[in-house]
């Protein structure tokens, strides 16, 4: 079956690295490498980690009514945007659940659309959909990128000797373009572990060059490069959801803990009437954090009960590196999702006691807000 994946640009820098590669999203991955998840997972939240995001997808949308498409498919409120600026946002079905979140990259000229690997051809026939009636034309840029994620309080001390860009002029979700190493780049101030850090855009042919100056600048700051479990127990730590996870078209942002990004007096876009009827109506589930009370390990899909009933699923969970202790995600009914609510969460044939808790989990990391 890995013979017929994809391949992101860095594949054999990764092999090279002894990197334990998987499946995931349709891509050979890196999930670890020889350091392991916990040493990998530390150093981003101390010092600096590298990862490979290449796998994600890339939408340009340019023309005059570019932004009309943008908010016809987002739920979030891109006319808001100045140039420069991104924005976290979702796409969600007629019925409201979530077909993807994404990140708004508003450019001179175009809007940029970032979207999940898993999604990637889901999302682009959605949103192919919408532009009729629209004098808007769509790009593809997917497999001409690379995308490196450099995440840790000293992400910019070892950036800025590689760039010709000031980066602490660049505000938390703004971009910039310039040169890394001498290549064309897209850096913006953004991640998904709740640590300062940048995203980085470059040519898939440079891929491997920037990376490997970025490895090489970063070991006076002990980097490490990281892999999918890093990002995932990072990212965990934070209390941010992951498509496929927590977010799903079984799903509605209110449901979801994103409320915040929906702008229902913008104007009219897929799924609005849905939530409108949704908020009025009130949510009847609603995704929660979950703190263990004793030593246990929660999996996705381990049962969330209360009293004698099972009353929801675990949709992300692991030990917390950051914490030492049990924390997960799932979704259960609006009346026991206030904090200190006590529940259960059933590991093997033992209910392990546990608590609702405000997210995030880890709230010491050093993202710029």
């Amino acid at each position: 079956m890995i013979d017929t994946l994809k391949k992101t640009p860095l594949h054999d820098v990764h092999l090279a690295l002894g990197a334990k590669m998987v499946p995931f999203a349709g891509y050979e991955m890196p999930v670890q490498y020889p350091a392991g998840i916990r040493a990998e997972h530390q150093a981003v939240r101390y010092a600096a980690g590298l990862f490979d995001v290449s796998h994600m997808g890339e939408f340009i949308a340019h023309g005059p009514q570019a932004l009309d498409l943008v908010q016809r498919v987002g739920v979030n409120d891109a006319a808001s945007l100045a140039v420069g600026q991104c924005q976290y946002s979702a796409m969600c079905a007629g019925d409201g659940g979530i077909k993807d979140d994404l990140v708004v990259y508003r450019a001179d000229g175009h809007y940029m659309l970032v979207v999940n690997a898993s999604r990637r051809a889901e999302d682009w026939e959605w949103i192919v959909q919408h532009t009729e009636g629209l004098d808007v034309t769509l790009e593809d840029r997917s497999d001409e990128l690379g995308l490196l994620a450099l995440q840790g309080p000293r992400s910019q001390d070892i950036l800025d000797p590689l760039t010709d860009l000031t980066l602490d002029e660049v505000e938390y979700y703004h971009f910039v373009d310039g040169n890394v190493m001498g290549h064309p780049a897209t850096i913006s101030r953004t991640g998904y572990t709740g640590e300062d850090g940048f995203e980085i855009y470059v040519a898939a042919k440079d891929t491997a060059e920037v990376w490997n100056a970025v490895v090489e600048g970063g070991e006076r700051w002990d980097i490490l490069p990281c892999g999918l479990g890093a990002r995932d127990s990072l990212r965990l730590e934070v209390g941010f959801a992951l498509y496929g996870n927590e977010l799903d078209e079984e799903h509605t942002p209110l449901a979801g803990r994103l409320g915040w990004v929906i702008k229902l007096d913008k104007g009219d876009f897929s799924g609005r009437d849905a939530l409108v009827r949704q908020k009025e109506e009130g949510v009847k589930i609603r995704l929660v954090g979950i703190r263990l009370s004793e030593r246990g390990f929660p999996r996705p899909g381990y049962a969330i009960v209360h009293g004698a009933d099972v009353v929801g699923t675990v949709t992300s969970g692991t030990v917390s590196p950051s914490l030492g202790y049990g924390i997960a995600m799932g979704y259960v009914p609006a009346e026991l999702a206030s904090p200190d609510t006590e529940i259960g969460v059933r590991i093997r044939d033992k209910v392990i006691p546990a608590v609702v808790v405000r997210l995030p989990f880890y709230t010491e990391g050093s993202v710029r807000r």
